[in-house]
């Protein structure tokens, strides 16, 4: 096999040469195909050519292409499409390519709102398990594929344990018939260096090696919530009783206001995250007003939310409606601390369909430097909303009630 990933003919018609992972992309059946491999195995250069593919099968439309971050969209993903699709006009104010009939549109996830605009016939994905394509994109894309039931092609080195892990490769794992999980190493690509290889194995932590060269998840350094196991905490929904009392954790955020919902089993002094919410556009009164049409049948116990400093924001729920009271526990590290020791002691379950909150603690770590030393900082901490909310209410569970505190 030529070792050229690309050949042209003497009449100049393009001929591509899959190496065996890629090929078994390409001869999938199945609805939601994802590689999931090493790096430089392959998976960005196969992409463009499997939608050109799923092209010619569904006829002219809308299809999205989409990359993890804008930064990688310029410099990587961008060109690679156009190499590839060099007879469609490339209109850099809308982000689309376009050829008789048939528009491709190009975002990044971590722009979201830009999935939302298309009913699509079929999506390309790249770099989807980085931590910028976050799982609410993921879920964006499936909406825009909804009436055409398109199928989606996903490329991506393994970074985290997050949406990638639990939605897609759990699901394959469990018999899926929709999901198909295609992994090989880096050195399947006839054009990978055998000796870089090596070298990454020699020198880098196991977990980094595994990860980036061996397409494999495993827990990376750095993950915050290590002990969090979907094995252990993730349960199936079921009726909660109606006398078990009921906590809300709140995040305020003009754009993202997240709420988590926490059912008390006092017998066994066990916790269940039993609904999820992050929206944004609205004002203090319609937040209150739908979060109270949640819990009319509910006993809500008590509502905490907000760093120290976000007085003014529970001042305004108290005037609309809901008393949200600071927790007791200020300290970022100490609030980890309590959630962390939940479930250790497996006193803390998520139910499966809180799917944002699964995504959020596979994702959540601080900064790992090139040799996996890890270091005190949060990576990308103003980003996870919903777990800041849950920490507020696990500091309000298990903190110190201060004198005066009553139930509402």
């Amino acid at each position: 096999m030529s070792h050229e990933f690309v050949t042209v003919d003497s009449k100049g018609h393009a001929k591509i040469h899959l190496h065996p992972g890629q090929q078994r992309a390409m001869d999938s059946k199945r609805r939601f195909v994802f590689v999931i491999a090493g790096t430089q195995s392959g998976k960005t250069c196969f992409g463009p050519w499997w939608l050109t593919r799923e092209i010619k099968l569904c006829g002219p439309g809308d299809y999205l292409a989409v990359t993890a971050t804008y930064d990688l969209f310029k410099l990587k993903f961008l060109p690679e499409m156009l190499r590839v699709f060099q007879g469609y006009e490339y209109q850099k104010a809308e982000r689309v390519l376009r050829a008789e009939g048939t528009r491709i549109i190009l975002r990044s996830a971590d722009a979201e709102g830009g999935l939302e605009s298309a009913t699509a016939k079929a999506a390309l994905l790249d770099e989807c398990g980085q931590d910028r394509f976050r799982i609410t994109a993921w879920q964006a894309v499936l909406r825009r594929l909804s009436l055409s039931q398109g199928r989606v092609f996903g490329g991506t080195t393994p970074y985290n344990m997050g949406w990638l892990k639990t939605e897609v490769y759990d699901r394959w794992k469990d018999g899926d018939p929709d999901y198909d999980v295609i992994q090989f190493p880096s050195t399947l690509n006839p054009l990978f260096p055998t000796a870089e290889f090596d070298r990454a194995k020699r020198t880098l932590p196991d977990w980094k090696f595994r990860m980036f060269y061996e397409g494999q998840f495993t827990r990376p350094a750095g993950l915050i919530y290590g002990d969090y196991d979907e094995a252990v905490h993730k349960v199936k929904p079921f009726a909660i009783p109606v006398e078990w009392p009921r906590y809300v954790g709140i995040d305020f955020g003009a754009v993202h206001t997240a709420l988590i919902w926490i059912a008390h089993d006092v017998d066994r002094d066990a916790y269940y995250i039993y609904r999820e919410s992050v929206e944004g556009g609205k004002s203090t009164p319609e937040h209150v007003n739908t979060a109270l049409s949640l819990v009319r049948s509910e006993r809500v116990v008590r509502w905490f939310g907000g760093a120290k400093s976000e007085s003014q924001q529970r001042m305004d729920w108290a005037a609309a409606g809901i008393r949200v009271r600071e927790p007791p526990i200020s300290d970022v590290e100490s609030g980890i601390d309590r959630v962390i020791g939940l479930f250790k002691m497996s006193q803390l379950f998520v139910f499966e369909n809180c799917t944002m909150v699964r995504d959020e603690l596979g994702t959540y770590s601080r900064e790992v430097d090139e040799m996996g030393l890890v270091s005190e900082k949060i990576k990308d901490k103003q980003q996870f909303h919903l777990l800041d909310a849950l920490r507020y209410v696990v500091a309000g569970i298990t903190g110190k009630p201060r004198v005066g505190l009553a139930f509402s």
